[in-house]
């Protein structure tokens, strides 16, 4: 540790509230991508005592501009938005719970379903995985098949991390790597078949040996690389001849290229699209689209929870939706998150730094390809907290961003990366951290 503790903001509060919270809760939060370990631990606030449009306090009073992961893209419409806090509030006033269905779900549904003509019918949840989880059991219970072929990253269920099960590490190649499968039925292996983005030859081997078996093609439509010619063609003609159901998971694309999912802007029809995150700009709300005769499968299977059908997810859905049309909010995410990914290719240039830029603009994020990367990571979070930035090597944007912000920003990440270059080439970067170097993926927190 070579930085004077005397210059960095106080964070007491909220580093012994970590030390307390790993001693109540396995792995200390109920999400991988908000555990300070895949920051800057050490340094990391770890919790908020408030949160307004793209500003956040940490517990001991410090205030960022949030220029990483956005609530891990929950809140595209900003923290603490006041149209869709006020349907949240009237939900309230009216009672969030009953013997009764909420009728704002109905209205969710045809809008849902304007946005995606395609669609037809309309199931809901209240998180991204288990509305992954009820698109494959649909898809199950439509075939009457087991095995699932996918792409992308899709949860943490059985179904999917089954890929994990009599293999060294199948889905390294879907965003995490390190997914141990402990606790899923080892009956499980083999029914979960990864193939990857743009590789349309793999899906083509597992099509070839498992048509009569396989009940669904699951895949994002886009994440870190835009799709190729004729790709999605071939997905869509493959599910098609093995009659598998084709589901496009919208969890972590929509609302940031458009006003609904990105197969919209791609130009895909699937039989099933899930979304979650954005949907309620932070309020637990999620949605399974599909046709109807593959929806109507869902009755001839057990899909039922109390919690789907209270009314603060719907209400919250209905007005970040309907917000985030009127304000066409998708073309200004797009445009803050080009310019951050310009800033940072010109950024690693200026400064000799090898960096890789990826992702869908409004999705973005860079990596370091160069030795020490995980230091270097957690060394930049470090620097840009003291610059007054919640930063890390992703940026979700949300629509209260604005260019200043990003130009306040990258000044900031200039002064941050030319330190980090001159450290790189002493040799000194893990000995200016005050904390720990980040960890890439999945690991056991001590």
């Amino acid at each position: 540790m070579s930085r004077d503790s005397a210059d960095m903001k106080d964070r007491t509060k909220s580093l012994n509230l970590q030390n307390r919270g790993k001693k109540r809760i396995p792995g200390l939060t109920q999400l991988l991508s908000k555990r300070p370990d895949q920051f800057a631990p050490g340094v990391w606030p770890g919790y908020f005592s408030r949160a307004k449009g793209v500003e956040i306090w940490d517990l001991d009073g410090n205030c960022y501009i949030d220029m990483s992961i956005g609530g891990i893209g929950a809140n595209v419409l900003g923290y603490a938005d006041p149209e869709v806090d006020e349907a949240v509030r009237e939900a309230i006033d009216r009672g969030v719970s009953c013997s009764l269905n909420c009728p704002e779900e109905v209205e969710l549904a045809d809008l849902l379903c304007e946005i995606h003509p395609w669609a037809e019918q309309v199931r809901f949840a209240r998180t991204g995985g288990e509305a992954m989880a009820i698109a494959v059991r649909i898809a199950r219970a439509h075939t009457g098949r087991d095995k699932v072929a996918f792409c992308g990253y899709h949860g943490w269920h059985d179904w999917y991390l089954a890929a994990n099960l009599n293999t060294e590490n199948a889905l390294s190649e879907h965003l995490l790597p390190g997914l141990d499968p402990a606790g899923v039925p080892r009956a499980l292996a083999g029914t979960a078949l990864p193939f990857r983005y743009n590789q349309i030859g793999e899906l083509e081997s597992i099509v070839d040996h498992h048509r009569d078996e396989l009940a669904a093609i699951v895949m994002e439509p886009i994440r870190s690389e835009w799709p190729v010619e004729g790709f999605f063609d071939g997905v869509v003609q493959l599910a098609r001849e093995s009659a598998a159901v084709f589901i496009i998971d919208e969890i972590s694309a929509a609302f940031r290229m458009n006003s609904g999912g990105a197969h919209l802007v791609l130009g895909i029809e699937p039989d099933i699209a899930v979304f979650s995150k954005a949907l309620g700009n932070g309020y637990a709300m999620a949605a399974v689209l599909g046709k109807r005769n593959v929806m109507e499968s869902a009755q001839s299977t057990f899909i039922s929870s109390t919690n789907w059908t209270e009314r603060i997810g719907p209400a919250a859905a209905i007005a970040t939706v309907r917000k985030h049309r009127q304000l066409d909010a998708g073309k200004h995410l797009m445009g803050i998150g080009e310019k951050v990914q310009a800033g940072w290719r010109k950024l690693g240039d200026i400064h000799g730094l090898d960096i890789r830029v990826g992702g869908i603009p409004p999705l973005s994020h860079f990596s370091f390809e160069m030795a020490e990367s995980m230091a270097m990571k957690a060394l930049f979070v470090q620097l840009m907290l003291e610059k007054g930035f919640l930063a890390s090597t992703s940026f979700y944007a949300m629509y209260p961003h604005t260019a200043e912000h990003v130009e306040r920003y990258l000044e900031s990440a200039d002064s941050v990366l030319a330190e980090i270059a001159s450290l790189h080439s002493k040799g000194k970067v893990a000995s200016a951290l005050v904390g720990n170097p980040a960890v890439a993926g999945f690991a056991r927190l001590v």
